[in-house]
């Protein structure tokens, strides 16, 4: 296969990209309103909750097997160690740049996580499509293609939704806590004079159980288990993952779900022109990490697993693996950040300068990596 050829079949899925996202953007615009901020909060609310984990859940019901499971087992491991990877090389940048307390886990989340869940459904259906493309025969090549791309996704989320989301969450608690101990003390007296005051009223209309009135002891073990969850996150960690098989039972169209999400990307992105005060080497190192390090990294590492006879001569599997150390930084950090209101405006900076860079990057990573299996 010639050069021509490859650049041809990496070029053209990022162009569609490039042009569907051109679109969200200009719609996301205030002038036309169509995607605007509470419609794209509701297609968000659906492409994350019903057209993601459905459409994962029923390719993995039409594709994979026990001999598929056990023939991919190095796939999750390679993207836990995207993640490992990417952690480290974020500590890097926080030590040589030192960026504020409360961008910091935004910093290390952006390049930890890439988006192997939204671009990997993409690019992967794009390119086993193409007439050009390496990997033979598109109707075989889209089936265990999803395949790949959706386990992915499911991995990546769970991962997303578990370690990222707490390494933010940590960052930003700990930034707030030196300007609110005044206020959070103030608040603390106050509420214990509150408590003082009604729980007489309590006791006088609850049966005592060892002294303490009975609805103060259930509003003390709602409040421990809503800790407990918070905490973990549980509803996100399992949500979207494990219902998408059964989601796949109802019907549902789901043609609309990859065109959704690559609109709500550039919806997402047209938020980082407004600017923030981010510093631009900041940003800068972000995408050198992300769209630089850790596809260089990752070559050596699918290289020596396929040394090690880890993984099968595979070149479709191969392109994926390569192709997980390649992606821009997954856009449900800025989701992340909003809970927080850790960097939400920063977040959008770091998103729209990425995925910018990364439609070069990942046509030129994608023509290299095709080489490398070819």
């Amino acid at each position: 296969m010639g050069f021509l050829d490859m650049l041809y079949a990496a070029s053209m899925p990022i162009l569609k990209v490039l042009i569907v996202t051109a679109l969200g953007s200009f719609l996301a615009l205030e002038s036309i309103d169509i995607l605007g901020q509470s419609t794209s909060k509701q297609l968000n609310r659906l492409v994350f909750y019903v057209f993601s984990p459905a459409l994962v859940g029923s390719i993995l019901a039409k594709t994979i097997t026990l001999k598929n499971i056990i023939s991919m087992w190095f796939l999750p491991v390679n993207i836990l160690l995207t993640f490992i990877i990417g952690s480290a090389l974020g500590w890097a940048l926080l030590i040589i740049l030192r960026p504020p307390q409360h961008l910091k886990g935004l910093v290390i989340g952006s390049c930890a996580a890439g988006n192997i869940g939204n671009m990997m459904l993409i690019i992967i259906p794009a390119v086993c499509k193409e007439k050009a493309s390496p990997f033979g025969d598109s109707d075989v090549c889209y089936k265990y293609g999803m395949a790949y791309a959706s386990v992915s996704t499911a991995i990546g989320m769970i991962l997303l939704w578990t370690y990222v989301y707490n390494i933010v969450q940590f960052f930003s608690v700990h930034s707030q806590d030196s300007g609110n101990n005044v206020v959070a003390s103030v608040n603390e007296t106050r509420t214990i004079e509150i408590i003082k005051e009604s729980t007489p009223q309590l006791a006088s209309s609850n049966v005592p159980i060892n002294g303490k009135p009975k609805q103060v002891m259930l509003d003390s073990i709602k409040k421990h288990l809503g800790s407990f969850s918070r905490q973990f996150y549980l509803k996100a960690v399992f949500a979207p993952p494990t219902i998408g098989a059964v989601q796949y039972f109802i019907t549902l169209d789901l043609d609309a779900a990859i065109p959704a999400m690559t609109l709500l990307v550039g919806g997402n992105l047209l938020k980082g022109l407004k600017g923030s005060g981010i510093s631009l080497p900041l940003v800068c190192g972000i995408a050198v990490v992300r769209l630089v390090f850790s596809p260089i990294i990752g070559i050596f590492i699918v290289k020596g697993a396929l040394h090690l006879g880890l993984v099968h001569a595979d070149p479709l599997y191969l392109f994926v693996l390569y192709l997980q150390f390649a992606l821009p930084p997954a856009m449900n950090i800025g989701t992340i950040t909003q809970l927080f209101g850790a960097g939400e405006g920063e977040c959008s900076v770091i998103m729209l300068w990425c995925y910018g860079l990364a439609l070069l990057s990942l046509t030129l990573w994608s023509v290299f990596f095709m080489w490398l299996v070819a």
